[in-house]
């Protein structure tokens, strides 16, 4: 189904306020999702705020106040309260790069909350302010280590960000073969997944998105060098407070979320790093190409362009199913049908 940009956003508002979220936090949230739909990755946008509201109506979760356990002048450590980590996070890294500012570096680690979302998205606002950013997120298990095929691991995130004289160098990956996210938008359509990217409870290969949310497992990406980096994640997740790692993904469970946001200008100029980065980036693009139609591109250009281009046309496709769930609940609220 087509929708413009404006009236998209307004559903994913609707539906969120009907359903138990308050003030800005509906529009904060939207922000987020929209800016997934605009760069084309549509499971982590109008269908992540389907399954955010159906995730909130199973689970036995009552949100609470983000507080702060500990603090100094350069780190702080968040309680989410559990409540949705598209705010949570967004409180840590305003708390980040408010400390770099300050101080030259900000490490803020949150846990007790869920569903963080797209790390680039947080970047951009690190990079916007001139600073270094790197991003480490996890949650409970859900993806195989490396030769076996029982969940140890969460989809594990991890991203980068630098900032530049034009577009910021930004690289967001997930560490498992395929996202939550798209797992359950392919069993909410009906459609199956990439062969080899999951396993199902027996611990055989499948591509039934059913069978992996149904107590299977996610590969993980890269073998065993994705592997070894999930585990790291995992572990810079743990120190951020997150320690709920079993039960399955994503029912009511501890994400963690460790931001890192550093001001350049502590090892020298902030205004020719930036310089640097951009020189280097050139001579990347223009690096001789493997497939001559195909230039050398950066990280998050892509993104980017595609971005670009979604608010020039002025809308979105998305599925009719997803669209009809996000009416139906905005017409209802959380403790009604």
């Amino acid at each position: 189904m087509r929708l413009k940009i404006t009236d998209a956003r307004a559903m994913i508002e609707s539906a969120l306020a009907a359903n138990g979220y308050t003030a800005d936090e509906p529009a904060t949230i939207a922000d987020h999702l929209m800016d997934c739909e605009l760069r084309g990755l549509g499971y982590a946008g109008l269908a992540r705020a389907v399954a955010i509201i159906e995730h909130d109506r199973r689970s036995n979760l009552t949100r609470r106040a983000i507080t702060i356990r500990h603090e100094s002048a350069v780190s702080a450590s968040l309680d989410g309260g559990d409540d949705l980590g598209y705010l949570v996070a967004m409180r840590a890294t305003g708390m980040a790069i408010t400390k770099a500012q300050a101080s030259g570096i900000g490490i803020v680690g949150a846990s007790r909350t869920h569903f963080t979302g797209m790390f680039s998205y947080y970047l951009e606002r690190v990079t916007a302010a001139g600073l270094v950013g790197m991003i480490a997120g996890s949650g409970p298990s859900a993806v195989a280590p490396h030769g076996g095929t029982e969940p140890r691991f969460s989809t594990n995130p991890i991203a980068f960000g630098f900032p530049s004289d034009g577009l910021p160098v930004i690289w967001d990956i997930s560490t498992s073969s395929i996202t939550h996210a798209e797992v359950l938008l392919a069993m909410r359509l009906g459609e199956p997944l990439p062969s080899g990217s999951a396993f199902d409870a027996e611990g055989n290969a499948t591509t039934d998105p059913s069978k992996v949310l149904g107590g299977g497992a996610m590969a993980t990406w890269g073998g065993h060098r994705g592997s070894g980096l999930a585990l790291s994640v995992q572990l810079l997740s743990m120190m951020a407070g997150q320690h709920n790692v079993h039960g399955p993904y994503p029912e009511p469970g501890d994400f963690g979320y460790l931001i890192t946001a550093i001001d350049p200008g502590l090892f020298g100029s902030a205004d020719e790093f930036r310089r640097s980065v951009s020189a280097y980036v050139e001579q990347i693009r223009q690096t001789r190409p493997l497939d001559p139609g195909t230039p050398v591109r950066l990280p998050f250009e892509r993104s980017v362009k595609i971005r670009e281009r979604t608010l020039a046309q002025g809308h979105i496709e998305v599925a009719d199913r997803v669209v009809e769930t996000l009416h139906a609940f905005a017409k209802q609220t959380s403790s009604g049908g």
